[in-house]
């Protein structure tokens, strides 16, 4: 791993910056928000891709699907804490679906 960060860290930077930057787009888009929050927005979105680059791993693929199931539980988060809306048990469910998926797909890269 590069610059001494560990994986787990690396991916839950990342979903900060990836959700944080496409809502920047949703706020302008959807929400009448100002352009102003596309300069913002596409940083955190650049900034997501850099740090994606610094797990330390043999495919891109399964890395992305590691970051997956972060990135699922990230906008769950984002979804109660930012946007204040209730999580309900099917997202809970779908959280717990999607870790699962997330650590098969990483065994796999273990040459199992």
């Amino acid at each position: 791993m590069r610059a001494g960060l560990a994986p787990f860290a690396v991916y839950v930077a990342a979903a900060v910056c990836e959700i944080g930057g496409c809502y920047a787009w949703w706020c302008w888009r959807r929400e009448g928000g100002g352009a102003w929050l596309l300069l913002p927005g596409m940083a955190s979105l650049a900034l997501f891709g850099w740090l994606l680059t610094l797990v330390d791993s043999q495919t891109a693929g399964r890395t992305f699907a590691a970051y997956g199931g972060i990135y699922i539980v990230g906008a769950i988060a984002w979804l109660r804490v930012v946007e204040g809306r209730p999580v309900t048990p099917r997202d809970l469910a779908g959280v717990a679906l999607c870790l699962a998926g997330a650590a098969v797909i990483l065994s796999a890269g273990r040459g199992r």
